[in-house]
C-alpha cells in the first residue's frame, strides 16, 4: 500500500477521540480549535475550547463582546494575542461573511490572525476540500519517512506544501483523512524526542529507518528563548492580575508584581502596543 493508504487505515483504528473530530463540529469550532492549538498542548485546549464555544457558539456572538472578554476567557493558554486575533477574525466574519466562516483558502487568509496552516486546516477539516495541511508533526513525518532525515529543517511554506501534496491521494475524502492521519502519526508515534518506531504503521516504508537512523546534520530551526525571567513571563503575570480584576489595577499595585521595574515597564508597554491592555485612570485594564 502507499503511505497514505497505510496511515489512513492506521488512523481509522488509532486516531484519538478529539472534540474537533466529532461529526457535526462547526467550522467556527474548527477555527477556534486550530488557533487555540497553536503552541498549546491538546490537553489544555480541550476544556477551554468547550467553555469558549458554550459562551460564543458563533462568530457573531464573540464579535458582540468586548475584546477584553476574549483575553479574559483565554486565561492561561499562552500567547494571548491569539485571543485578540480571534476576536478580530470573528468581527470580520460577522461583517464580511454574514457570520459564516468562509471555506475558500484565500478568504480565510484574509482574516486577522489566520495563516497558511490555519486557512488550509479549516478548508480541509471543516469543509472537506482537498489541500495539503502542514504543521510541525507533518513536517517531521515527511522528513523521516520520505527524506530519510532525523528531523525537519527550517520551515519553507512552498517546499512543505509540495511535499505533503505529493502524499495526498487524488480522492478528496481520502485526502482529508490523510492530512489528519499524518498529523496524528507525528503527534503520538513519530514524536520529536522518543519516536515509537516499533509501533509505527509505516516503519517498513520509512527512509530514515532503512538508512539506520542517521543523525540530522542540516540547518536547524531557531530555538525558542527560555520562559523563566523573560518578558513573556512578566507579560503573563500582568495579564493574570488584570483578568482577576473588575476595575483597573493601579500602577503602584502592578509595581509589586515584579522586582525589575524596567522590565515591568517594558512588558506593560508591549502589552499596550499589542492592544492587550489599556491605560486608564491611573491604572491598567483589559481592553
Amino acid at each position: 500500500m502507499t503511505i497514505s493508504e497505510t496511515v489512513n487505515e492506521w488512523f481509522a483504528h488509532h486516531g484519538r477521540d478529539l472534540p474537533w473530530r466529532e461529526p457535526g463540529f462547526t467550522p467556527w469550532g474548527t477555527l477556534v480549535s486550530e488557533i487555540m492549538l497553536q503552541q498549546t498542548p491538546v490537553a489544555r485546549v480541550i476544556p477551554r475550547l468547550a467553555q469558549w464555544l458554550e459562551r460564543w457558539p458563533a462568530p457573531a456572538d464573540l464579535a458582540a463582546s468586548p475584546p477584553g472578554d476574549a483575553v479574559r476567557a483565554w486565561e492561561r493558554l499562552g500567547y494571548p494575542r491569539r485571543a485578540l486575533a480571534l476576536h478580530a477574525a470573528a468581527t470580520a466574519i460577522a461583517d464580511r461573511h454574514g457570520g459564516i466562516v468562509p471555506e475558500d483558502v484565500d478568504e480565510l487568509l484574509a482574516l486577522p490572525g489566520v495563516g497558511d496552516y490555519t486557512a488550509r486546516a479549516v478548508a480541509v477539516f471543516a469543509y472537506g476540500h482537498r489541500h495539503p495541511v502542514v504543521d510541525t508533526n507533518v513536517r517531521r513525518v515527511i522528513a523521516r519517512a520520505i527524506d530519510g532525515q532525523g528531523q525537519a529543517g527550517p520551515p519553507s511554506t512552498r517546499r512543505d506544501l509540495a511535499a505533503m501534496e505529493a502524499l495526498l491521494p487524488t480522492d478528496v475524502a481520502a485526502s482529508r483523512v490523510t492530512n489528519a492521519a499524518v498529523m496524528e502519526l507525528g503527534a503520538i508515534v513519530c514524536t520529536a524526542r522518543s519516536p515509537r518506531c516499533d509501533t509505527c504503521p509505516i516503519a517498513e516504508q520509512c527512509a530514515w529507518r532503512r538508512a539506520g537512523y542517521p543523525d540530522y546534520t542540516g540547518p536547524r530551526a531557531r530555538t525558542q528563548a527560555r520562559y523563566e525571567g523573560s518578558d513573556r513571563q512578566v507579560r503573563g503575570i500582568i495579564l493574570r492580575e488584570l483578568r482577576g480584576a473588575d476595575i483597573p489595577v493601579l500602577d503602584e499595585e502592578l509595581r509589586m508584581l515584579w522586582p525589575d521595574a524596567e522590565q515591568l515597564a517594558r512588558a506593560l508597554t508591549g502589552l499596550e502596543r499589542d492592544g492587550l491592555v489599556t491605560h486608564t485612570g491611573g491604572g491598567y485594564a483589559l481592553p
